[in-house]
């Protein structure tokens, strides 16, 4: 059985089709596996995130956000147009922290790659 996280260039990678957090404290798998590894940059999909992480009124995105921040991980989320449903909040959130750095959403790898690269 293969680890749900992997060192791939310098950057922390989720499985994309593992489940990694069911709840918010899991986030410390992400730091601990950036922390292990010298890294500061992780990339996820939204199976590797907790279930209400796309809907802010949970407040999930938001705890699991300031966790990394907190810890200076930056994270990308690889997410597929039309695969999960954002609160209208979220969207908002989303633009924000992309403008601010920390976070980000994309619809490739690559360009999710690219961004932590730099």
């Amino acid at each position: 059985m293969s680890s749900p996280l992997m060192i791939v260039n310098g950057v922390i990678e989720g499985s994309p089709d593992t489940p990694l957090m069911h709840r918010i404290q899991d986030v410390s798998l992400v730091i601990e596996a950036c922390f292990s590894a010298h890294v500061t940059s992780a990339l996820l999909y939204p199976a590797n995130l907790t279930s209400g992480f796309f809907d802010l009124s949970t407040r999930e995105a938001g705890e699991i956000l300031q966790k990394l921040r907190q810890y200076r991980v930056r994270l990308a989320v690889v997410c597929v147009p039309g695969a999960v449903q954002y609160s209208t909040m979220f969207g908002e959130m989303a633009i924000e922290e992309a403008r601010i750095g920390h976070f980000r959403i994309f619809e490739s790898p690559d360009d999710a790659r690219a961004w932590l690269a730099r």
